[in-house]
């Protein structure tokens, strides 16, 4: 337990640390690494700040150069001055004894006495460019190669160049001096510093300068990335937002609450109210466009011109009666067909169906076109139907409510009053379909529709007109039958009849899908003593037929009774009907 929970710890602590890297250096889009604003902020100001600071700390270093030349130049010029009067001293000495080993030891001490540096030196050379003396803590100068600085004393001879500055190698070392002709011992006094060493305390100097300035910028830099996410935080919130956005296929407000005033957040205001003027339109263009073409479009940025055959459900729905209501209502039924249409519409969108055109009083949806749906196309279009009949039963409903509180306030209808109240009471039927259909785009680059075009949408239509016969209230065909069985639909289908429409050459049978919620044991008894009735009827059994057909006591039997009462079933009768009408 204790190792589950210490290993359930480092694993969220190591999701919070890539995290907060994932933040630091950004995320990638299709490959493309997006680097956060903040980190190219402080990474520039960063690099001004390291390149302002070294450059200054450079000029400062060149120009202190330039100031300790001038020193070491006096310190040196004193030094060889001090050592030029004690040679004249010492020559003194050996013009009295005579002893110039002495004098010349002498000589050297005191030099050695002055120098400051490990490679600082003291020569002596005689303007025959022999070495006169020479000292140095370190340095053999006898040993080191000095062809250089013997050239430049004889060129200061004999240009009678008494004094003055001097640059030159000893081997591989550089040094800088001043030198100075003592007519005594007819030689040239040289005091001189290996640059290197002289400048060493200069680079050690320059050299902690730099780790304190990288130590100060990279306080400063963390420092910054702090400040810069507290400035631009809602640049982020407004990406991730943005992002998500796009993720979903949807437009949507940027939260900028808490948000300072400042460019920042206007940018996100005025996104905001682009948001907002490109989402009135999309919803203006997703009521003339169905839900599958929008969605397509946002993905793609476009609408082509295209189609394809696909294998969909067709369900068209029809408001019963609706010339004698228009001329009873006038235009009066514009306002109770778009009562009726504001809630069908929303139960074929809840079951992922398409409008796929409002013609008057017909209705048009399309099922089956989103690749992602997880419920039968099908099953979702009986669903629907049912669902537009309920619409009507409510709307109907509230209009009896309503003549009920007239009829208790007023008193009775006029019989104007009550051919309005009978024209309002909506009914419609539903024919359900399906099958392989064109589905897609038609028309031109300038004016284009969303259509589906194909003899199980006609059929549809006529589906829907045999509920007019059949008085039930939605029709399917055997398409729609077994494949809603084969995705245990809740439906039990009962066969009307077997008919030929006008306009086709073949009969085609036809269901009744009854939800199962419904089926009582009573209904039940009555389908199956109407289902013996229509065996006896394709049999040519027409009495037979007649008598269970009139026991039954289901609505559908009467234009069975009506056909068949006194009647003999056609010759050849092969148990289809032929309907005269649409």
């Amino acid at each position: 337990m204790l190792f589950l929970t210490i290993f359930k710890y480092n694993n969220k602590k190591k999701k919070k640390v890539k995290k907060n890297i994932k933040n630091f250096i950004g995320h990638k889009i299709r490959g493309t690494r997006v680097v956060p604003i903040t980190l190219k902020i402080t990474g520039l100001f960063t690099i001004l700040l390291l390149l302002s600071n070294f450059t200054t700390n450079y000029i400062n270093l060149v120009l202190n150069r330039g100031v300790q030349i001038k020193l070491l130049n006096q310190l040196l010029v004193r030094d060889l001055k001090d050592l030029h009067i004690f040679c004249n001293n010492q020559y003194e000495i050996f013009s009295f004894n005579e002893d110039k080993e002495e004098s010349v030891k002498n000589i050297r001490e005191r030099a050695i006495k002055e120098l400051r540096g490990e490679k600082s030196v003291f020569i002596g050379i005689n303007t025959d460019s022999s070495l006169f003396f020479s000292v140095s803590p370190t340095i053999n100068v006898e040993e080191a190669e000095r062809p250089a600085l013997n050239n430049l004393i004889v060129e200061a001879s004999a240009a009678g160049t008494k004094e003055g500055a001097i640059n030159f190698y000893l081997g591989n070392l550089e040094y800088f001096g001043v030198f100075k002709f003592n007519q005594k011992w007819d030689t040239f006094l040289v005091r001189a510093e290996e640059v290197n060493e002289f400048y060493y305390p200069t680079r050690v100097v320059f050299n902690q300068v730099a780790v304190i300035i990288i130590a100060i910028t990279i306080i400063c830099g963390f420092l910054g990335v702090f400040l810069v996410n507290s400035l631009l935080r809602f640049v982020k919130l407004m990406t991730d937002q943005i992002m998500a956005m796009r993720t979903d296929q949807r437009i949507g407000i940027i939260d900028l609450k808490d948000a300072p005033n400042d460019d920042i957040t206007l940018l996100g205001m005025s996104f905001n109210s682009l948001s907002s003027n490109i989402d009135n339109l999309m919803n203006i263009f997703k009521k003339f466009v169905t839900a599958d073409v929008a969605r397509k479009a946002y993905k793609e940025q476009r609408i082509k011109l295209e189609g394809s055959s696909r294998e969909l459900t067709i369900l068209f729905s029809d408001i019963k009666q609706f010339t004698n209501m228009t001329e009873i209502l006038g235009t009066d039924i514009i306002s109770l067909i778009n009562m009726h249409y504001q809630e069908a519409i929303k139960r074929v969108h809840r079951k992922e169906g398409i409008v796929g055109s409002i013609i008057g009083d017909a209705l048009l949806a399309v099922f089956g076109t989103f690749d992602d749906s997880v419920e039968n196309k099908s099953v979702q279009a009986l669903t629907a139907g049912y669902g537009i009949q309920e619409v009507a039963a409510s709307l109907r409903k509230k209009m009896i409510d309503k003549k009920e509180e007239i009829v208790k306030k007023y008193g009775a209808l006029s019989a104007a009053e009550e051919m309005v109240y009978k024209a309002v009471l909506i009914e419609v039927g539903v024919g359900i379909d399906g099958g392989d259909v064109f589905y897609g785009n038609i028309g031109s680059n300038e004016r284009m529709t969303n259509t589906v075009i194909g003899d199980n949408v006609n059929s549809s239509s006529r589906l829907e007109g045999l509920t007019r016969i059949y008085k039930v209230p939605v029709i399917c065909s055997e398409y729609i039958k077994n494949d809603a069985i084969r995705n245990n639909a809740d439906y039990f289908f009962q066969e009307l009849d077997t008919v030929k429409v006008k306009g086709k050459k073949e009969g085609k049978k036809v269901f009744w899908p009854v939800p199962l919620d419904v089926l009582d044991s009573d209904l039940e008894g009555r389908l199956e003593m109407f289902d013996t009735a229509l065996k006896d009827y394709y049999k040519g059994d027409w009495k037979a037929a007649e008598k269970y057909f009139a026991k039954c006591g289901i609505p559908a039997a009467e234009i069975f009774i009506s056909r068949i009462s006194g009647a003999k079933p056609p010759e050849n009768w092969n148990g289809i009907w032929t309907m005269m009408e649409k």
